[in-house]
């Protein structure tokens, strides 16, 4: 276990919805700042955001203090994901590394494009279903490099520690043997996902190739320093909120009564059951050209 938990505040599929994260203490903390990037030498933290097969965007919300799981709105409505065929919602648990960030000053040398200004973003391919704010261990095994609309969005590519077949998967080469067409569907995927909304296709740096493990681990390093300028103040964030309670160094470090109050002041957790909007299980057709 990883001893972190999480706690819901008002009803799911509102906008009014969040997850904090707590530690083994239960105290409230930050999934951005507080939890460690790294599990043990070989292993990161994942952040769940999105269960797989699940529509509703969900993402940590970095200018909200402590950085709760939200459901992103666009225009004032709630985000889901279309069920583009053949695939339903999200196909794989759908997360961030904690302690990263893409920053949007940042010209990256690989996609001639900045950063989309969030943690860096995480594809578990493993078995189980994840929870919603739950909080992993994988083994990172590639990337691949995704333009949207203009922005280096790094897609990393990992296995949970704890799925019974984590110890055959120890680089892409492995993934492309092991689960075959896996990696052309999240190609496929994060090509035409939000072609529904009437945007256009995204594109990807070196020809949609993923690259290796090392590659994605001296990548997910990189982003670390950025994060850790960040929540030391030698990079204006600009809105993002880096209230933390366990990092040293930075001027934005609070004591836990703080956090504890932010908290406090929100909605309770709410026991009524919540539906999702039927129009979200619709398939769409995506006629190609």
């Amino acid at each position: 276990m990883s001893g972190f938990s999480s706690e819901e505040r008002a009803v799911p599929f509102t906008l009014e919805y969040r997850v904090f994260l707590k530690n083994e203490n239960g105290q409230y903390i930050s999934p951005f700042h507080d939890i460690p990037i790294y599990a043990d030498k070989d292993a990161f933290h994942m952040v769940v955001e999105v269960p797989r097969w699940s529509n509703a965007k969900m993402e940590i919300a970095t200018k909200d203090p402590l950085n709760p799981i939200k459901q992103d709105v666009k225009k004032g409505k709630l985000r889901y994901v279309a069920n583009l065929f053949p695939y339903k919602g999200y196909i794989w648990n759908y997360g961030a590394i904690p302690q990263t960030w893409e920053y949007p000053g940042h010209n990256d040398k690989h996609t001639g494009c900045c950063g989309d200004n969030d943690p860096i973003d995480v594809c578990e391919i493993g078995s189980k279903v994840c929870a919603r704010g739950e909080i992993i261990r994988v083994k990172v095994l590639g990337i691949l490099a995704m333009i949207d609309e203009g922005e280096t969005d790094w897609k990393v590519i990992a296995i949970n520690v704890d799925d019974p077949d984590a110890a055959n998967y120890n680089d892409i080469n492995d993934v492309k043997r092991l689960k075959p067409g896996y990696l052309e569907a999240t190609v496929d995927w994060f090509r035409r996902y939000k072609v529904p909304d009437g945007k256009p296709e995204n594109q990807f740096a070196f020809n949609a190739e993923f690259k290796d493990k090392d590659f994605a681990v001296d990548i997910i390093k990189s982003t670390h320093d950025l994060w850790r300028a960040l929540v030391t103040k030698k990079i204006d964030g600009k809105g993002i909120s880096c209230m933390n309670t366990t990092v040293s160094e930075s001027p934005y470090k609070c004591d836990p009564e703080v956090a504890k109050a932010i908290v406090d002041a929100l909605p309770p957790p709410c026991e009524s059951a919540c539906t999702v909007p039927t129009d979200v299980d619709k398939w769409f057709h995506h006629q190609k050209n």
